[in-house]
């Protein structure tokens, strides 16, 4: 935690002297900015693979339909264990030395767990990978925060849009790769540890740096995120900066609103990413198609998630952005349910643009927040909450599809889940922050 944010700053702001000291931060934060996009990319495959060869994985451990839904739900539930201890370890030791060992744990994980040997030593090394995936989702917001205040909603948008790139590239090539390495569903696995590995090096030279970001003010109100910029003086003189105070986080509406939002969006995009291909496959579809199928739903996020980010921080509010995403999932879940196949690609169209409601919930997290510990308390809270709200809703529709015998049952769940998704995050959008909440009551 830098100075400033604990509260210990002078008041006064003095020029750097040193002629070195301007590259070396320029240096440093070019290496962050290229640690965020490598991270990004490793925060879905571990996922996303494993819904395009669910069915080989399912047949090669021998899982029943209820036990595949158990592995669809280990995502959330780790996230939601490990998530709320990001804080704390990043405190100890810096966030970008956490980052570093969480993407180190997703290359061991992703490494071992084609190769573990039965049900339980594969759910023991996607834990490992999640672990990982979850430190690193929480301080994700807190790192761009930390070192780009004034650019929250383009950051968190080239964060997003290479999570969504790297979550469409693992759902599109896997079965490829599978094919092309014998059909071996083990190698198709095991291969995306290399590109975790690689993100493991930008972090590298940061793990002493326990967040001397740029100096620049910690403590800005969120309100001003969404306010035209225009070029500033250089700083002479800041007011006094006062103690921090931690954040009661479960005092603030907002922060509850946000959680929920986040678990429910959270809860549409595991069942779209661990079931969506079945799904179409269960229509006639071709494996390598449906596979693709997911990768088009997953890459609409490239794009809008650089947009939408950028838009919202824009708006007072992002209420409006909700409903749109809403409407687009449940016309889309309408259409799976109609004629899966027939208007296969639309769906995936559709629901690609509702599962935007993930980089949106990230901006929010920036904006519903004015200092680098609220956004970190918030980040924890929403998504270690959200990601626990989350956890049923793949486990369900395992246990729907396989007592109905079919998918109109699981459907009918997911799109009447969208309903409160709506409310909540219209709720979450309004223009206000945790601490004033907090304060208040």
């Amino acid at each position: 935690m830098s100075p400033t944010e604990r509260g210990t700053a002078p008041a006064t702001h003095t020029p750097e002297t040193a002629p070195g000291a301007g590259r070396t931060r320029a240096w440093a934060t070019r290496l962050v900015v290229v640690g965020i996009v490598l991270s990004a990319l490793n925060l879905r495959p571990a996922i996303t693979s494993l819904g395009a060869l669910l069915e080989e994985v399912r047949d090669g451990l021998g899982m029943s339909g209820s036990v595949a839904g158990l592995l669809t739900s280990v995502p959330p539930l780790c996230f939601a264990v490990f998530g709320v201890t990001a804080p704390r370890l990043a405190r100890r030791f810096g966030a970008a030395a956490v980052v570093c060992a969480g993407m180190a744990a997703i290359t061991a994980g992703l490494l071992i767990r084609p190769f573990a040997g039965g049900t339980a030593g594969f759910l023991a090394a996607s834990a490992l990978a999640l672990m990982g995936i979850a430190v690193s989702n929480v301080l994700m917001p807190v790192i761009v925060k930390r070192w780009f205040p004034d650019r929250v909603g383009s950051m968190t948008g080239l964060y997003s849009m290479a999570l969504a790139l790297g979550t469409s590239l693992a759902a599109a090539v896997t079965v490829p790769l599978t094919d092309a390495m014998g059909g071996s569903w083990q190698s198709g696995l095991a291969v995306w540890a290399v590109i975790a590995g690689a993100a493991v090096l930008p972090w590298l030279p940061l793990v002493r740096d326990r967040g001397s970001a740029p100096a620049q003010s910690q403590d800005r109100p969120a309100k001003a995120q969404h306010a035209p910029v225009t070029q500033q003086a250089p700083v002479t003189q800041q007011a006094p900066v006062t103690q921090q105070v931690p954040v009661r986080i479960t005092r603030s509406r907002t922060a509850w609103a946000l959680a929920v939002f986040f678990g429910l969006q959270a809860t549409a995009a595991y069942i779209t990413m661990g079931w969506m291909p079945q799904i179409f496959r269960d229509a006639g579809v071709p494996a390598g198609t449906a596979g693709v199928l997911l990768a088009v739903t997953m890459v609409m996020g490239v794009p809008l998630a650089f947009v939408i980010p950028r838009v919202a921080t824009r708006l007072p509010q992002q209420g409006p952005i909700v409903l749109v995403l809403g409407v687009c999932g449940l016309a889309g879940y309408a259409g799976l349910y109609l004629a899966p196949a027939a208007g296969a690609w639309a769906w995936a169209l559709l629901l690609g643009v509702s599962n935007c409601a993930f980089p949106l919930a990230l901006t929010m997290v920036g904006m519903r927040a004015r200092s680098g510990p609220g956004v970190a308390q918030l980040s924890a809270f929403a998504q270690s909450t959200g990601y626990l709200i989350s956890i049923p809703g793949p486990l369900l529709v395992g246990v729907l599809y396989q007592r109905s015998s079919g998918w109109g049952l699981p459907i009918a769940l997911m799109a009447a889940l969208m309903v409160p998704q709506m409310v909540v995050g219209f709720l979450a959008g309004r223009d206000r922050t945790v601490e004033d909440e907090a304060a208040t009551r």
